[in-house]
């Protein structure tokens, strides 16, 4: 006897706006990636606490000239398939300039790691990869660490189409970190931490 083939819908940005608009997803906390709905992980209270502390270091390092936004959609430019809501990003440009648009192309995309770890590792890191964005942190409050990842590469390793980082480290809460697009900057990973 053949199987049958299960094959599931792949869902576009435009389709996701429609979906929102007709309030489908109103109860659901949900994200797009690479054109799956995917269920977001609950806040705990150090996660929600850690992204406050992180965005408003952030927001000062970076000053006036960027926008930083807390857990909210991010177009991923070139990508059709995919809205996610990272914890943090960073953006060129004003408030105003992101009014009637998400961001596309963030300097900085933040995760705060409490209980995803392994999403924000493997699944995240590799569509931020594939998306070209050029740096990705992940905050892991419970170990006090600050993950680093640079170089976007396609070395086969990836989730997403073999996208990866070709450069990873793991900075701890005595150290410091000038992110690429502002390398004058000393930002301590104790002011990015609870």
């Amino acid at each position: 006897m053949a199987v049958a083939e299960i094959r599931l819908k792949k869902w576009t940005r435009e389709e996701w706006h429609r979906l929102i608009d007709l309030g489908v997803l109103d109860d659901l906390r949900v994200e797009l990636l690479d054109g799956d709905i995917v269920e977001m992980s609950p806040q705990s209270e150090v996660h929600a606490g850690t992204v406050r502390i992180a965005a408003k270091t952030l927001d000062r390092a970076f000053g006036d000239e960027y926008t930083v936004s807390t857990q909210l959609p991010l177009a991923l430019g070139g990508d059709e398939l995919s809205e996610p809501e990272p914890d943090i990003t960073v953006s060129h440009g004003s408030v105003r300039e992101f009014a009637r648009r998400h961001p596309e192309f963030p300097i900085l995309i933040v995760e705060v790691a409490v209980s995803s770890e392994e999403k924000d590792r493997r699944v995240k890191a590799s569509l931020y990869a594939r998306a070209g964005r050029p740096e990705y942190w992940i905050l892991v409050p419970e170990k006090e660490t600050l993950e680093v990842y640079r170089d976007p590469v396609r070395d086969g390793k990836g989730f997403y189409d073999g996208w990866s980082y070709g450069t990873v480290a793991t900075l701890r809460k005595g150290d410091a970190i000038a992110p690429l697009s502002l390398p004058g900057a000393e930002i301590p990973v104790a002011d990015l931490l609870p």
